[in-house]
């Protein structure tokens, strides 16, 4: 159902290269851009991706307290490497990967961080 997810940046260059780093760790790369404007990344043109931007209206980019994008990631594996790629960029803990909740041996397990410019992502996945 989700076609994109936008968070918004006052550093396009910054969110760029946090983001181009980020991906990469889980393969992905650049899907569209336009200059001084956006950046998305996708694994492919027919998936949901997500775009860092400038926001539109020209007033600067705040955080929305209570959005958040979550990543679904096919591994916790690859959920412990972007949270560690996050946090390693300069991104902000804000819950270590794990179960949850973290009695759990099973079901949803996720990490949580913050971007450069404090928008709040987690990259999860469902364990059986």
């Amino acid at each position: 159902m989700i076609g994109y997810v936008t968070v918004g940046t006052n550093d396009l260059t910054r969110a760029t290269a946090y983001y181009d780093a980020l991906f990469e760790t889980i393969g992905v790369g650049r899907s569209m851009e336009v200059d001084n404007y956006f950046v998305a990344w996708a694994p492919a043109a027919d998936v949901s991706g997500i775009a860092a931007a400038l926001p539109f209206n020209k007033e600067p980019a705040t955080v929305g307290n209570g959005v958040m994008v979550a990543l679904l990631m096919e591994t916790p594996e690859k959920v412990d490497a972007i949270y560690r790629k996050a946090i390693e960029l300069g991104g902000a803990d804000e819950g270590k990967p794990g179960f949850r909740p973290e009695e759990a041996n099973k079901g949803f397990y996720a990490g949580y961080f913050r971007d450069l410019d404090g928008n709040k992502l987690n990259a999860f996945c469902m364990v059986e």
